[in-house]
């Protein structure tokens, strides 16, 4: 492809919506162009990128015996309220009605759908298993758009979905898909980690999500450093720790005036205690109901297993005085002595598994030292609210501590269990012809995402620096003289080479002068620069470089295309037919 034809303006700023790295790049080298808040238009470079990664999805989905098919992003509201999703997935559903008033949504997954295909299609069990996909754009409208494609409201998604007769067979599918996408992000040239997370708004018993390794990664992976245990740190399990007994010599908890001293940092300070010796405690909204949760002043709660524990969707922190003084809780000096008999409890295990510890007094101005949480806090009910964190020693090998990585997810697989199948009856019959309920599992890869993941975790001061799995092309070949007879028709023989040996070359032939021209390669970074200039070519050579380390190599015109390839095959390039 030549340059001359090819709809790519570059910018030499910064976009000032543009934050991210992903975000910048792909803005500055015209691969995305915003058309509203979160929605975008790939242009012709981005599009190339994504293709290729489309193409490794399905050729490795088709491997596992998946089968492509494409259904409607207009979905029907009847479906979503089958499932009981219609209001329960929140105001991310763009929902809206057609001249007849009938309700309708476009479709942020396809669950529903591919549940009534199923329900209707699959009759017995000889019809089981079966894995449908789709590569499709999805919505959703996020409250607050941001990132480019890492979180917009419009993107492309691979999402598949399978049926099984139970779930030992469901377990098998699980399992085909997850090494599927291991292979597919390994092709994609990707530095990644599958992580054990928590199932969200989808449901589902089991889950792993797959992330890109990128500093500005907005997930936290917690991962082991003597197994291969890792998970999201919503998900990082954490070793049990036993309650602890009442000393002996237990006193009685002391009332400490501290003055206007709210936080746990200025708690500590005055009492001169560590912080991991406070206690803390949060109120939250779920639904209509207030509850409490407690735990050490140095951990983070774990939103989680919270919402999971009273099987609500979203929790909201109370903040309003009106609230806390109905149910007798003083703003600012809550603990979990004599707390209210109307608001249920729940403490963190690693509260009760210490002998002594510091609490709000339930008093504006006061604290309680001396507090014994095996005598002194009635909780209705211990869980582990904490969220692990680095340091933290794994439960799983007993020998290894966590260590944090920043992941941004790219794909996410699902256990679904009978959650859609049992609400939207798809069933099929038996070897003795019994009606049974369908297991489902669910698999999904964001495939903008995953461009954009790329440029995160692959790019320098001074652009993008591309896998060659998924670059938009291998080459890029720089005329530096467009007036020059002699350095064109050195250009074509490399262009006509390498594009005969399948790689795929983007030809700079514009009348820019050889700087700018070296600023756009490393702006767009494409694995090979080819330098075609009238000095160099006066002894016969060109110059080669290699956008990801920067090593340059002058080599002679004539073996020019085969030390090309040689380079591009060391970055893990096969020539593939059709490639142009």
């Amino acid at each position: 492809m030549r340059r001359s034809r090819f709809l790519i303006n570059t910018l030499k700023e910064t976009p000032k919506e543009a934050v991210v790295v992903s975000h910048v790049l792909m803005m500055r080298t015209c691969m995305i162009k915003q058309l509203a808040s979160g929605i975008y238009t790939l242009m012709p470079l981005a599009l190339r990128s994504v293709r290729k990664i489309e193409t490794i999805i399905r050729e490795e989905l088709d491997r596992a015996e998946c089968q492509e098919l494409s259904m409607p992003m207009v979905q029907p509201a009847e479906l979503w309220r089958e499932s009981g999703r219609w209001q329960a997935y929140g105001k991310e559903l763009l929902r809206f009605k057609d001249r007849k008033e009938n309700g309708y949504c476009l479709g942020p997954t396809h669950e529903e759908v591919i549940t009534d295909i199923a329900r209707r299609e699959i009759r017995s069990y000889k019809d089981l298993p079966v894995n449908l996909y789709q590569i499709q754009n999805k919505f959703r409208d996020e409250i607050r758009p941001r990132f480019g494609l890492m979180r917009g409201r419009e993107f492309l998604m691979k999402d598949a979905y399978s049926f099984d007769v139970d779930e030992e067979a469901s377990s098998v599918s699980y399992q085909a898909m997850y090494d599927a996408y291991k292979r597919i992000f390994t092709r994609c040239g990707l530095n990644f980690k599958p992580v054990e997370a928590d199932s969200g708004a989808i449901g589902g018993s089991y889950t792993h999500e797959f992330h890109v390794l990128a500093g500005s990664g907005e997930d936290e992976i917690l991962s082991c450093n003597n197994c291969d245990y890792a998970a999201n740190v919503e998900r990082a399990e954490l070793a049990a720790m036993p309650p602890a007994g009442v000393p002996a010599d237990a006193a009685d908890p002391v009332e400490v005036h501290t003055p206007a001293k709210k936080t746990i940092e200025d708690v500590a300070a005055f009492l001169e205690v560590a912080p991991e010796t406070c206690v803390k405690t949060l109120v939250f909204r779920a639904g209509d109901d207030i509850v409490g949760a407690s735990l050490m002043g140095h951990r983070e709660l774990n939103e989680a297993v919270l919402r999971g524990r009273l099987d609500v969707a979203e929790l909201e922190l109370v903040t309003d005085t009106a609230t806390f003084e109905k149910h007798g809780l003083c703003p600012g000096f809550m603990g979990p002595i004599n707390w209210p008999k109307d608001v249920p409890l729940y403490v963190d295990e690693e509260v009760m598994g210490r002998e002594t510890v510091v609490t709000a007094g339930n008093k504006r101005d006061y604290h309680l030292t001396g507090v014994v949480p095996a005598r002194d806090i009635k909780p209705t009910e211990v869980l582990t609210l904490r969220s692990a964190r680095a340091g933290d020693g794994c439960p799983r090998c007993g020998e290894g501590v966590y260590a944090s990585y920043r992941g941004i997810e790219v794909g996410q697989v699902f256990k679904l269990g009978t959650r859609y199948s049992q609400a939207m009856n798809a069933t099929y019959l038996d070897a003795d012809g019994k009606e049974q309920v369908m297991v489902m599992g669910c698999y999904g890869i964001g495939v903008t995402r995953t461009m954009a993941a790329a440029i995160e975790q692959n790019h320098d001061k001074d652009g993008i620096i591309w896998p060659v799995q998924i670059a938009p092309f291998h080459v890029a070949l720089l005329n530096l003289d467009v007036k020059d007879d002699e350095v064109n028709e050195a250009c074509e023989a490399v262009f006509k080479g390498l594009r005969a040996a399948g790689a795929e070359v983007l030809i700079d032939d514009s009348p820019l002068r050889p700087g700018p021209k070296f600023k756009d390669a490393d702006l767009i970074g494409l694995p090979i620069q080819v330098k075609v200039g009238s000095r160099s070519l006066k002894q016969g050579n060109i110059e080669v470089k290699v956008r990801k380390t920067g090593e340059r190599r002058t080599v002679p015109l004539a073996g020019a295309v085969d030390e090309v390839l040689g380079l591009l095959r060391e970055q893990g390039w096969n020539a593939s037919p059709g490639q142009v």
